[in-house]
């Protein structure tokens, strides 16, 4: 624990090495990599690696009660992995409770040694990571609208490398900077960490150039805002002006958000600022200060124009690998809707407490970790494996919604033999309201067929999905009021969480879990678990 002042106000925070944001993570492509995890707090912690692919190293992946029991206090535990296949900006985080709030830091994967960037090397890379600040216990928050039903309380800020910069009270001296020289590059690693917020970013008078999303290089395009998702990755170019500034120009970020429910609209801002020539008189302080200007929160045109121009690279070093064949389709339906009311006080609709879920299932968290059900078949009073491909009752998705609309639920599983090709389809609903989700996929990248607005129609849509170039992720956002479909090949044999990355939704259920099968041969099995595994 740390204390950290922010807003006027100090609180202790779970840290790593007393680091707020966290320590970066730096490999290349090829390395193995070794992290010795102490829980010396009174919480229960694991650590994901969000974005590594983990093949055959499931045990590493970090969701509670998914692939590990949490490290609880006082006990230690060994996350050993390798990265293979991937380079870029990835990042970790803590994955039980609300702890990623404090528990987040960069992974910076090099090419391998040898290896080259797709694009002129930059002068100087930096990371730029978007989170939140809470003047609350964050976890009392959760607990409290886990037991209301209601939604849970905003943060206090949001903030970039930690600090919520000078729109906000007390804050000035709190503010991010990055001091440039006249007519160099930089990388900037945009990682977005906030638990429940998509976040437009921009640098007022000035172009970035996107080249790389979720560790995967993309066709290179110019743009002057920048939209990122909760635990997405983005790396843009900055390009400086030629000549030094006589100005100081703001990098801001404000959320974008589609839901019915409220929201932090403030917004958190760092300064870009040009080193001054030697013979310079000016001081910083009386130079004029330059604010962008960005969208609207709710400006879902804006969103869906930039999300549209995000493509896969796909050249002959960097292919892309797009299955063109299905093996296994599923539909998947999202959203909040109400579910059985176990006491008095709920403060959701009508009374109700609110769930998220996932073809009407709302996904119970089990006791002990789904991996080691499988791995020991083990599987009775854990989980089963009848989770629906398709929902109960079709009905019109982003339109009325039927009168029942209760959600079940359960802990419910697919299971997948060893190179299945997967199509999933998600579509938004508006049982409640429509809103954007973004999904995360462990264990896998996958590729972006295609998204539109409305109900998917099976029979018109998939004649447009994009079969050349379509960005491959690890996290994309769901429309709201629409859909998107996603295909990956089910080559990594282990249990992996699928979950809305809004931390709220993620609490109220809107999750569910893979479990693909060993494959035949030796290197497509899963090995054993290591000696020093959690327990429960």
């Amino acid at each position: 624990m740390k204390s950290i002042t922010r807003l006027c106000q100090s609180k202790n925070i779970v840290t790593v090495n007393g680091q707020f944001p966290g320590p970066t993570l730096t490999a290349r492509e090829g390395d193995r990599v070794i992290v010795k995890v102490v829980n010396h707090v009174k919480y229960n912690v694991s650590i994901h690696w969000h974005g590594v692919r983990q093949l055959r190293s499931a045990w590493a992946d970090g969701p509670a009660y998914v692939t590990q029991c949490p490290i609880q206090t006082g006990q230690t535990y060994v996350y050993n992995f390798t990265i293979i296949g991937q380079s870029g900006t990835l990042f970790w985080h803590a994955h039980i409770s609300w702890l990623r709030v404090a528990l987040y830091g960069p992974i910076i994967i090099l090419p391998r040694r040898g290896g080259a960037y797709p694009f002129p090397h930059p002068f100087k890379e930096i990371p730029v990571i978007f989170g939140e600040w809470w003047k609350s216990d964050v976890k009392s928050v959760v607990n409290h609208a886990m037991q209301s039903g209601g939604a849970p309380n905003i943060s206090g800020a949001f903030t970039i490398n930690g600090l919520p910069g000078p729109l906000y009270k007390c804050s000035a001296k709190d503010t991010f900077k990055l001091k440039a020289k006249p007519g160099k590059t930089y990388m900037l690693r945009l990682i977005n960490a906030a638990l429940n917020d998509e976040l437009f970013f921009s640098i007022v008078n000035h172009n970035l150039t996107v080249i790389e999303a979720d560790a995967v290089y993309v066709k290179p395009f110019k743009t002057n805002i920048v939209l990122i998702s909760p635990r997405q990755t983005t790396n843009v170019l900055l390009r400086t002006k030629r000549r030094h500034q006589s100005a100081t120009f703001l990098m801001s970020a404000q959320p974008y958000a589609t839901g019915p429910a409220a929201f932090d609209n403030s917004t958190t801002a760092g300064i870009l600022e040009y080193h001054l020539p030697p013979n310079a008189t000016n001081k910083i302080a009386k130079l004029p200060l330059l604010k962008p200007s960005l969208p609207a929160f709710n400006n879902t045109k804006f969103a869906t124009k930039f999300t549209e121009k995000i493509c896969s690279l796909a050249n002959s070093k960097f292919s892309a690998k797009v299955p063109l064949g299905v093996d296994r389709q599923f539909f998947f339906t999202l959203g909040l809707s109400p579910c059985s009311n176990p006491n008095n006080t709920c403060q959701g609709p009508n009374n109700t407490m609110l769930a998220a879920s996932v073809n009407n299932v709302s996904f119970v968290m089990p006791n002990t970790a789904l991996l080691q059900a499988h791995f020991f078949n083990r599987l009775r009073g854990v989980y089963t494996a009848d989770f629906p491909a398709n929902p109960p009752v079709k009905f019109n998705y982003t339109g009325n919604p039927p009168n029942n609309t209760m959600a079940n639920s359960g802990t419910k599983v697919v299971v997948l033999p060893f190179n299945t090709t997967v199509e999933v389809v998600m579509q938004d609903t508006s049982i409640i309201g429509a809103e954007s989700h973004p999904m995360h996929l462990h264990g896998f990248n996958f590729f972006v067929m295609g998204q539109g607005f409305g109900n998917f129609d099976p029979k018109k849509d998939p004649a447009k999905f994009n079969l050349v170039d379509p960005a491959e992720r690890n996290t994309v956002g769901v429309p709201a009021g629409g859909w998107v479909a996603i295909r990956f090949l089910a080559d990594n044999p282990g249990v992996w969480f699928m979950h809305c990355h809004l931390e709220v939704h993620t609490s109220w259920g809107l999750k569910m879990a893979w479990v693909v099968m060993d494959g035949s041969r030796r290197n497509q099995k899963l090995p054993p678990p290591p000696t020093d595994l959690p327990k429960c």
